[in-house]
């Protein structure tokens, strides 16, 4: 890795959408050889994937604003074991976007979304009721987005 491969993530992460030829010429490398690069970002596991991030105000008028929930969870147990097999089992579920273990404090912060608050309730009754696992569930609703973004600090 050296400093044109992390120019290269810079510029995929504000922008995966762009061009070969764009990015080749935004870090000063021929075509070919940007291929190349990113071909072995991806193959080494240094981009994970690459998604569109979706206006959910925009979309609101066809999928309606939907509901974002920021959930606190503490476990009984957190031995390994526990934590992991709590992780594995929230990490399934598609309604949870992001899964952080956390300390101090909770074990774990969620980020999910569902349709509206019964899809809420479904989701908390199958991954916090039904687990003998989980002491403690605090959720927090959203009630705006005004940032999202997943971009890494990297040494420029």
């Amino acid at each position: 890795m050296d400093s044109i491969d992390i120019q290269l993530l810079e510029q995929l992460q504000n922008d995966a959408s762009l061009s070969n030829q764009t990015l080749a010429a935004r870090v000063h490398i021929s075509p070919p050889t940007c291929l190349r690069r990113v071909k072995r970002l991806r193959d080494g596991g240094l981009i994970e994937r690459e998604i569109a991030v979706l206006s959910v105000d925009k979309l609101s008028v066809v999928a309606g604003h939907g509901l974002c929930a920021i959930v606190e969870i503490t476990l009984d147990r957190q031995d390994n074991d526990a934590l992991e097999a709590f992780e594995k089992r929230v990490a399934k579920d598609d309604a949870v976007q992001q899964c952080y273990r956390v300390s101090p404090g909770p074990d774990f912060c969620l980020v999910v979304h569902t349709a509206h608050m019964p899809d809420y309730l479904t989701l908390a009754q199958r991954l916090f009721t039904s687990d003998a696992n989980v002491r403690n569930v605090k959720t927090f609703f959203s009630i705006k987005r005004s940032k999202f973004g997943a971009r890494v600090p990297l040494p420029l």
